[in-house]
């Protein structure tokens, strides 16, 4: 039974209590280290901070610790596909001999003496200015372990059950009604004169300039010949299950259908050819697991890298090589797929305004797309 903690246990407890609860940190898993605790939140100024109950003797041992933490934060940059990682280390038993004057790139290291002292240090100042509210407790001893541990395991359990909510597999309904309608369409279409078919419905850039908007949507429906709806069909089978999944039904929707809008006004704005087929919209659903794969790359690791881009660069490299490919409906709906999905957010992970800087910026992105195709001369 714990009858009482040190200082040093006390102040890492309430700073782990503040940085979990309040700042949504997450614990690290780091092999090899003891007495500490490691903590990551990519979306805050210091993407890492450390805690460290370790005591260190001298400059060597300060030296070897910096080395150490850098070391990490490289393996951790490689890993969420992050370009710039911020540490913070608080170290909570030094000893004298440790020039704590010193500053060393990449890490900036707090030398804890006493909790005044913390929450007027530059580095608390800058990044966490509410700390000083938040170290205050009525509770000392076991009754403030137990309250600040049954909080940080409650906080942690809830961010598990929305992340497994987020991740597990889910009947992708609206995916399927929209292959039943391509496929449809394309059924019909093989009964019918499909060069008629694509002059009634399908883009091009005079004709939707002369009041045919409709066409931005029908295009993405039709498909003329085999290879095309088999290609269609699958990428939309595999990249529509996942898109519709992790965002819901409605927001799926939203995305695929601003997708196929924006990839075809930027095909327009480059191409007087008639134009048709879903792969501009598809193109926008692999904007939107690249956001997704960006944003959560700590639950993806290296997939962002090792799976979603490649796709999409060889899909896109494809595009430019292969004659008759509308490549610039592809970047279209990339662009547009990704812009309007940060909009969307993902549940309760995606903070306020990082939805409206979203929503702004895709209406910034469509309203620049309509622009170009009114002032584009035919």
């Amino acid at each position: 039974m714990i009858t009482e903690m040190n200082t040093r246990d006390v102040i890492s407890m309430k700073l782990l209590h503040y940085l979990i609860t309040k700042k949504n940190y997450t614990p690290m898993i780091v092999q090899g280290v003891e007495n500490e605790i490691w903590l990551e939140n990519l979306d805050e100024d210091y993407k890492i901070v450390r805690i460290v109950n370790n005591y260190i003797h001298n400059d060597e041992q300060m030296e070897f610790d910096v080395f150490k933490t850098k070391r990490m934060a490289k393996k951790v940059k490689r890993k969420t596909f992050t370009f710039n990682i911020k540490v913070l280390s608080i170290l909570t038993d030094v000893g004298d001999n440790v020039d704590k004057e010193k500053e060393y790139d990449g890490v900036d290291i707090i030398y804890y003496e006493d909790e005044n002292k913390l929450i007027n240090n530059k580095y608390i100042k800058e990044s966490f200015p509410d700390l000083a509210n938040n170290l205050e407790y009525s509770e000392d001893g076991f009754q403030l372990f137990l309250k600040i541990t049954n909080e940080i395991n409650q906080k942690n359990m809830k961010v598990s059950m929305e992340t497994d909510n987020i991740l597990k597999p889910k009947v992708p309904i609206v995916t399927y009604v929209l292959l039943g309608i391509i496929i449809t369409i394309f059924l019909i279409i093989q009964t019918m004169d499909k060069n008629l078919v694509i002059l009634k419905y399908g883009l091009q850039r005079d004709l939707v300039k002369m009041g045919d908007v409709y066409r931005l949507i029908t295009a993405a429906f039709i498909h003329v010949d085999i290879t095309h709806i088999i290609t269609n069909a699958y990428s939309l089978f595999i990249t529509g299950r996942l898109v519709e999944s992790y965002f819901g039904k409605k927001k799926f929707s939203i995305i695929y259908f601003f997708s196929a809008i924006t990839a075809s006004l930027l095909s327009i704005c480059m191409s007087e050819n008639f134009s048709i087929g879903a792969s501009g919209a598809i193109f926008g659903l692999l904007g939107s697991l690249l956001y997704f794969g960006f944003h959560y790359r700590v639950y993806f690791g290296n997939v962002l890298i090792r799976q979603i881009v490649p796709i999409i660069i060889l899909n896109l490299g494809i595009g430019f090589i292969v004659p008759g490919i509308d490549n610039f409906a592809h970047i279209g709906g990339l662009i547009g797929g990704y812009l309007i999905s940060r909009g969307m957010g993902v549940n309760s992970k995606d903070r306020k305004s990082d939805k409206i800087n979203g929503l702004v910026l895709s209406f910034i992105y469509l309203a620049f797309l309509i622009i170009l195709v009114v002032m584009r001369e035919a």
